[in-house]
């Protein structure tokens, strides 16, 4: 990791793990980044390839916490994805992602890795207004999702085993690369009472 980048809505400061080909922030709470083509953060449970080559901003953020972004892109590739991640250490990562399906339709999907990844494709979505959020609550973490001014929709509820940062991800596994867009990024020093009552 190199660089130290500010956003003002995270009270830490962030660093890359993998350099994009492109970034910038914007006001207070936008990230834009540029992710090559052939990049990706998955361990394939079958035993065969491993790829940890796709840009991810982190950070480490202390006790219970919300952090939510609206996430833009233009899914054109396979695979393409915006990303909220959490990342320990090459064994233990997960990411809640934005992401265009074999069939070319915007969908959330999560992945938690320890050794090898769990991949879950939960639902597809209006990508016009998607907003991504991670909930810690102590050692456990959970994933939510929602369009628009919607409830909140529960996607993942885990434990990473091990002490992870946080942050922005984008990728683009098969594609010829993409720029990715967090918008109106929150964090909020907070334990999420409920991870299941939509807000």
């Amino acid at each position: 990791m190199t660089e130290t980048v500010s956003i003002p809505a995270i009270p830490a400061p962030l660093r890359w793990l993998n350099e994009p080909e492109a970034w910038k922030v914007a006001g207070s709470d936008t990230l834009e980044v540029r992710a090559g083509g052939g990049t990706d953060l998955f361990t394939d449970p079958d035993g065969g390839a491993r790829y940890a080559n796709a840009p991810a901003l982190l950070t480490r953020l202390e006790g219970d916490y919300l952090l939510s972004a609206r996430v833009r892109l233009d899914l054109e590739s396979t695979y393409d994805a915006a990303v909220l991640v959490l990342h320990a250490d090459a064994q233990h990562w997960a990411k809640l992602c934005l992401e265009s399906s074999p069939q070319g339709h915007p969908t959330i999907v999560s992945v938690v890795t320890r050794g090898v990844s769990d991949d879950c494709n939960s639902h597809t979505v209006d990508a016009e207004d998607v907003q991504l959020r991670i909930a810690r609550l102590g050692p456990a973490f959970a994933f939510h999702a929602r369009t628009g001014d919607g409830p909140w929709n529960l996607i993942r509820y885990f434990a990473p085993g091990a002490e992870p940062r946080v942050g922005f991800l984008a990728q683009s596994p098969l594609g010829q690369g993409r720029t990715v867009r967090f918008e109106a990024i929150q964090h909020s020093p907070q334990r999420l009472p409920d991870i299941r009552s939509g807000e």
